[in-house]
C-alpha cells in the first residue's frame, strides 16, 4: 500500500488549486497564440504526460510532483477544450452536459469498487488512478461551465469570476450549516476552482475590447507561476509526515473538509 499520495485540505490547498487553474488558462493562450498551436499543443502533452508518469511512479505525496501534475492538466486541459469548441465546433452547453455524465460516470465506478471518494485515503494505484481520473473530469466540466457564462450566456469575465467565486463558497457554508457531505462539498469546490480562477485571470489579461485590464496573458501567468512557486515551498516546508493522518487527526484546519 502507498502512503496517502494527495495533500491535505488546508485554506493554502485551495489557494494554489485556484492559482494553477488561473495559470492554465492564461498560459494556454499566451502559448497558443505566440507559437505554432500544434507544436504547443503537443508540447503541453508531452510534459503532461511525463508529469503523470512521475506522480504515479512516487510512492508519496511530494509537493513540488503533485503540484505540476495539477498545473499541467489545467495547461493541457485548457487547450483541449478550445480545440473541442473552437476547431471541431462543440457548443459550450453539449460540452458541459457530457463532462457531467463523464465525471458522474466516474465517481459511481471509483465508489463502487473502492467504497470510498475520500482523497484523505489515496494509498492505492486503483484509488490514484480513479482520482486523476476525476480530476481531469473536473477540469474540463469546469472549463466548460466557465466558457458556458463568460461567452455564451455573455456575463463576460468579471461577473463570471464573481459568481464562480460566490458559489465556490456555498459547499463549505452548506457543510458546516446545512449538513452537506464533506466529500460531496469538497468535490463541488473542486469543480467550481477552474472556472473561478480561470474568469478571474482571463480578466486580467485580456484586451479591454473583451472587457479585461489588458495586462496580457504572458506577465499574469509569471505572478501566477510565481504565487504557486511560493505556495508549494511552503507546503514542502510544513508538510507533515502523513497528510491524511494529520486531517483526520484533526490537526488540519480546511474551509471544507473531506472525510
Amino acid at each position: 500500500m502507498l502512503r496517502n499520495k494527495v495533500p491535505a485540505v488546508t485554506a493554502l490547498f485551495w489557494v494554489t488549486k485556484l492559482l494553477t487553474t488561473a495559470m492554465g488558462e492564461t498560459t494556454s493562450d499566451y502559448l497558443v497564440k505566440n507559437y505554432d498551436p500544434v507544436i504547443a499543443v503537443i508540447a503541453a502533452f508531452v510534459v503532461f504526460a511525463a508529469a503523470l508518469v512521475l506522480q504515479f511512479a512516487v510512492r508519496r505525496y511530494i509537493p513540488w510532483v503533485y503540484w505540476l501534475t495539477v498545473l499541467m492538466v489545467a495547461v493541457f486541459g485548457t487547450m483541449v477544450a478550445d480545440v473541442l469548441h473552437i476547431v471541431i465546433g462543440i457548443p459550450y452547453l453539449v460540452s458541459t452536459v457530457f463532462f457531467a455524465i463523464v465525471l458522474a460516470v466516474v465517481f459511481a465506478v471509483w465508489y463502487r469498487t473502492q467504497r470510498t471518494l475520500s482523497v484523505h485515503h489515496i494509498d492505492t494505484r486503483a484509488r490514484e488512478f480513479f482520482y486523476w481520473c476525476a480530476v481531469l473530469a473536473t477540469f474540463a466540466l469546469g472549463t466548460a461551465v466557465g466558457d458556458l457564462t463568460a461567452t455564451t450566456f455573455g456575463l463576460g469575465y468579471l461577473v463570471s469570476g464573481i459568481l464562480f467565486g460566490v458559489l465556490f463558497a456555498v459547499p463549505g457554508v452548506a457543510y458546516r450549516w446545512w449538513g452537506l457531505g464533506a466529500t460531496a462539498a469538497f468535490w463541488i469546490s473542486y469543480v467550481l476552482t477552474r472556472p473561478f480562477g480561470a474568469s478571474i485571470s482571463d480578466w486580467l489579461a485580456v484586451s479591454h475590447a473583451r472587457g479585461g485590464l489588458n495586462l496580457g496573458t504572458g506577465p499574469v501567468s509569471l505572478v501566477l507561476f510565481a504565487g504557486i512557486v511560493v505556495c508549494v515551498v511552503v507546503m514542502t516546508v510544513r508538510r507533515p509526515a502523513d497528510p491524511g493522518a494529520a486531517a483526520a487527526e484533526g490537526r488540519v484546519s480546511a474551509p471544507i473538509p473531506v472525510d
